[in-house]
């Protein structure tokens, strides 16, 4: 079997320098049928490995019940049918511009700031998690036949803490599990991020987007010796809702590339292709410069202005990223392999049945909870999805202001049953003032918890309490709607009602109002599956379902203006689609259009390697 190592200058391969072209590609992120297409692409681009990090949460929903690990297997397996190496990144934290930057909510919301620590508790649970998961690569390392060559241990430390015996535990345990393929942390390449980061006698690896040579300088102070490897070299960036699209030209991209193989470093691009968060697990930021500023929840996209798009698609970035890579291949490239199959004709959704939110919630919900003060998300166990607060405003009392204290993320209000107002954590307070006596009801959705920074595992909800005046509301219930609870059996069980065609909201009759939040079944016929984009002009916010598989969440506020359906979720004949829609009224349509065709290569002269210096997004 083959033999992978890191030597003093280079990667070892059986005792032979090696150069790593590795792609970032998160299995989870790219509907399983379509791997080996991202795949081929890969390799097509000039790449000779892959990376994907591992979401705990997504695969451990509650503790010691697990959720088809056995899918990092398969992934690996098609790698290596794909004729590429893999690199591994497990965490446990893992950032990604996923929920919680892949920590459990369950976690987080027991131990608060002892997560990523060396306490004991938290130590614990990442051991059961680590013992769970790793047979699935330790079984397919390089030395055993299979494609992995190396793994990382930790995500990024430095930007977080400084116990170092943190990152050491974790790399020691991967040891323990198994894990014979050499070890590598990665963080910004800076003095304090490789000091709190890096683990003594593990391969120190950097993340960056430009100035390359800048960067492995710093790197050099911490480690002499060893191969240089740019673990993320970010090539584009995600987007937030009501934010711009974020585009990096490719010229300058390739550029950039091109001075880190200058250097003689391996490479790893961020993201090579960045797919879909599906399932409603975007994360969040917090905006400013210490990543303790208001909440930027991340579009449901991740098509990270990558080489190959969010349909699999190459770009023009492609092309430049494959002419700046050939020039180091050993061979010709493979040829582009041809694109998915595409819808091949817009389809408008007839909506058929109607259920209003209460409705929804008493047939899909959580059992409702009471007690003197509102809990939050991680207290009712909710991970992604809505919580419904009721409680009551004594009287008689004059008006007064109505205000919500530790609100996250964002709150539809009804009072007596008739909307009164939207809030979020940065205006938490009813523009015009309610008396009592007055009940009222707070519809609260997490936008996605933030998944780098100080504020990682912030709890979700209503995390402080309701206000008239300055007097606390006390006596409050509360039901959670997860969003794994709409599946095909539960959705059976919801009262729907005809309402066919879909009329706007009138604002009238709160949540129950007709054409106004809810559960909405509308039905597609297509003659044959393909990969599609579903657009919903009209509506405001919620959450899509096509044939039971969650697309993520839609927002009218933009930039992203329609959700990636995967050929392989679509059937010919009758496709089913669900839409929640949490806030506003439900007065547009739903449609299925074809995605765009395949383009063709585009001519990109070659930049200096300086035009790329500028670009560095992330401190």
């Amino acid at each position: 079997m083959a033999g992978f190592a890191v030597g003093d200058e280079d990667f070892l391969l059986d005792g032979r320098p090696v150069r790593l072209l590795s792609g970032a590609l998160h299995y989870f992120r790219v509907h399983e049928e379509q791997w080996d297409h991202r795949l081929a692409m890969l390799r097509a681009m000039g790449l000779n490995c892959v990376e994907t990090y591992v979401p705990w949460n997504l695969h451990e929903p509650e503790p010691g019940r697990y959720r088809d690990v056995e899918a990092l297997g398969r992934f690996l397996d098609a790698v290596r049918e794909a004729g590429l190496w893999a690199i591994v990144r497990p965490g446990p934290y893992i950032c990604a511009e996923w929920d919680n930057g892949g920590l459990p909510h369950w976690l987080t919301g027991r131990l608060g700031r002892r997560v990523r620590t060396g306490d004991a508790a938290y130590l614990g649970h990442v051991t059961r998690w680590f013992r769970s998961l790793l047979p699935q690569v330790v079984a397919r390392q390089i030395d055993r036949g299979g494609p992995v060559l190396m793994v990382q241990a930790e995500n990024e430390y430095g930007s977080w803490g400084s116990d170092r015996g943190c990152p050491r535990y974790v790399a020691d345990l991967l040891g323990a599990c198994g894990v014979t393929v050499p070890l590598c942390t990665s963080d910004g390449p800076e003095d304090h991020m490789l000091t709190g980061g890096s683990v003594p006698g593990v391969l120190a690896t950097v993340n960056f987007g430009s100035g390359a040579r800048e960067a492995f300088e710093v790197l050099r102070r911490h480690q002499p010796r060893g191969p240089l490897m740019c673990m993320e070299f970010w090539c584009g960036w995600f987007g937030h809702w009501g934010d711009g699209h974020a585009v990096r030209d490719a010229r300058d991209a390739a550029a950039a590339l091109r001075e880190i193989l200058e250097c003689g470093a391996s490479v790893n691009v961020y993201m090579a292709h960045g797919g879909s968060t599906f399932g409603g697990w975007a994360g969040a930021n917090r905006a400013g410069p210490l990543h303790d500023g208001p909440l930027e929840p991340t579009v449901t996209s991740y098509d990270y202005d990558a080489p190959v798009d969010e349909a699999g698609l190459p770009t023009a970035k492609f092309w430049a990223f494959r002419s700046v890579l050939q020039e180091y291949a050993a061979a010709p490239l493979p040829d582009v392999p041809p694109p998915p199959a595409r819808l091949a004709a817009p389809v408008r959704a007839a909506a058929v049945e109607w259920a209003p939110l209460d409705g929804v919630l008493e047939a899909l919900g959580d059992e409702e909870r009471s007690g003197p003060v509102p809990p939050d998300f991680e207290e009712l166990g909710v991970d992604r999805g809505l919580v419904r607060y009721r409680l009551r405003v004594p009287g008689p009392r004059r008006p007064y202001p109505l205000s919500v204290s530790g609100l996250r993320d964002r709150a539809v209000v009804y009072v007596d049953g008739v909307r009164v107002g939207v809030l979020d954590a940065g205006d938490a307070v009813l523009a015009e003032p309610v008396a009592g006596p007055a009940a009222v009801e707070l519809w609260v959705e997490s936008l996605g918890r933030v998944n780098y920074g100080p504020r990682l595992g912030e709890r979700k909800g209503i995390t402080g309490g309701v206000r008239h005046e300055r007097q606390y509301v006390h006596g409050v219930l509360a039901r959670g709607l997860r969003l794994d609870a709409f599946t095909a059996e539960g959705v059976a069980e919801v009262p729907f009602t005809p309402c066919t065609p879909l009329t706007p909201a009138t604002g009238a009759g709160g949540p129950a109002g007709p054409g106004g939040p809810g559960l909405y079944r509308a039905v597609a016929e297509v003659s044959g599956p393909g990969d599609a984009a579903l657009e919903l002009p009209g509506w405001t916010r919620g959450f899509v379902w096509v044939n039971g598989f969650c697309l993520g969440r839609y927002w009218h506020v933009g930039p992203q203006e329609s959700l990636f359906v995967p050929g392989p979720v679509l059937r010919r004949g009758a496709n089913e689609v669900w839409v929640l829609e949490v806030e506003g009224a439900a007065g547009g349509c739903v449609r299925l259009a074809p995605r765009r065709a395949q383009e063709g290569p585009v001519p990109v002269e070659r930049p200096l390697p300086r035009s790329a210096r500028a670009w560095r997004p992330r401190t």
